[in-house]
């Protein structure tokens, strides 16, 4: 029963370490893309008219 469990236990700790790292992962990505857009928004700033 108790191995049961740990097995159970050890499924779970691994997904979440598994989902963590994906987590981070995609954070820091859309993190860079989000900080390039808008440096090409910044350095385009000139042509745009209103």
């Amino acid at each position: 029963m108790e191995e049961k469990v740990y097995k159970t236990m050890k499924g779970a700790g691994s997904t979440n370490i598994v989902l963590g790292i994906v987590t981070l992962i995609l954070g820091i990505t859309t993190g860079i893309l989000l900080i390039v857009s808008g440096a090409k928004l910044i350095a385009g700033k000139s042509k745009l008219l209103f």
